[in-house]
């Protein structure tokens, strides 16, 4: 959701008089987000292909088929330039229909591994933009370009120092919150301020969530002084820049957040994101040397105590970590995207008949 925005919204920046709509479902957060946006949003009846077993996918492959009139019509009707699939339900149906029409279709795929619509949809695409390296073997390279995930806000590097008497830790749970974060942080925070006194906390719990987890700090005895509980974060690209080590999931818009400002991070993916991406993606900035990853069911309050003792006395390694983590961050990826489907968008138009 939010990279297609941050796209979306730099294809208007670069270009005042395009036009921009999206295609989605109404069992989607779009279908909230995107009125609320004041954006153009069109809905299609479309099924998830996966989460239901054999016969949720065998249903959804039905429900994709019987769409497919509907999506022909939308593109008739509004007679896109190109069209950007990021892998939503509604993408195959909206792609294969405009694909049909002779309308050039590229794909955004943010994760380590590509999702079952971008892997359906790649042999149709003239433009595949990729973030991590893992993802490009299952696209032809002769459409691949790895610009990154595109952001909304304007993340921007700040150089990391590691000051003497200060360790400041930052959970990011998401706006939904991480329930297994919330549980286990404040036994493991424990264990860490009885080895480092100085160190301190904000805990982004998701919405909600705040005052249950607000409690597990106070049943730690924990100083008053010394942590944060906070149901949302407004600001995430501060607080990044304030913190000496992140402890978040492994999605790849928070984890393009993080390498666009350089912070070192412990990552505890979620376990259930399809084909496991968040692993892979966690696996990928572990092996740059920018984080520790931490599957589920090895982030005990014990072992993230450990892990972070060890980074809390050896700056050195944070600093490294840092440096890893932004260069592996590529800022502007929503403006070299916006500008790439404008160039394409451009060239169809040209050839079209007046």
């Amino acid at each position: 959701m939010f990279p297609m925005l941050a796209v979306g919204d730099a294809v208007r920046a670069a270009d005042p008089g395009a036009r921009v709509f999206y295609v989605g479902t109404a069992r989607g957060m779009e279908a909230k987000l995107l009125p609320a946006r004041g954006d153009d949003l069109e809905l299609l009846d479309v099924a998830p292909l996966r989460g239901g077993g054999a016969l949720g996918f065998a249903r959804g492959v039905v429900r994709a088929a019987m769409t497919l009139p509907e999506a022909h019509r939308l593109i008739a009707r509004r007679r896109p330039d190109v069209v950007l699939g990021v892998g939503g339900y509604a993408a195959g149906p909206v792609a294969l229909a405009a694909r049909a029409r002779g309308v050039p279709v590229a794909l955004l795929e943010p994760n380590s591994v590509v999702g079952l619509s971008n892997k359906l949809l790649s042999p149709f695409v003239v433009r595949a933009y990729t973030a991590f390296a893992a993802a490009e073997r299952y696209l032809r390279p002769s459409v691949v370009r790895r610009e990154g995930v595109p952001l909304r806000r304007a993340f921007e590097r700040a150089p990391y120092a590691a000051v003497p008497g200060r360790f400041q830790v930052v959970v990011l749970g998401g706006s939904l919150g991480a329930v297994a974060l919330n549980e286990v942080l404040p036994a493991a925070f424990a264990t860490l301020r009885e080895r480092v006194p100085h160190a301190t906390l904000l805990h982004q719990t998701g919405r909600d969530r705040d005052e249950a987890v607000r409690a597990r700090y106070a049943a730690a005895d924990l100083a008053s002084g010394a942590v944060v509980v906070a149901p949302f974060v407004d600001d995430v690209a501060r607080v990044l820049a304030e913190a000496d080590v992140v402890v978040q999931r492994a999605g790849a818009s928070s984890l393009a957040e993080l390498c666009a400002v350089g912070r070192p991070a412990v990552l505890v993916p979620y376990p259930f994101a399809a084909d496991q991406h968040q692993l892979h993606n966690a696996r990928a900035l572990e092996s740059a040397g920018a984080a520790v990853a931490l599957p589920q069911g090895e982030a005990t309050a014990a072992r993230l105590a450990d892990e972070l003792t060890a980074l809390a006395n050896d700056g050195d390694r944070r600093c490294r970590m840092a440096e890893r983590a932004a260069s592996e961050g590529r800022p502007g990826a929503a403006a070299r995207i916006a500008e790439d489907l404008l160039s394409i968008a451009r060239r169809r138009s040209a050839r079209e008949p007046s």
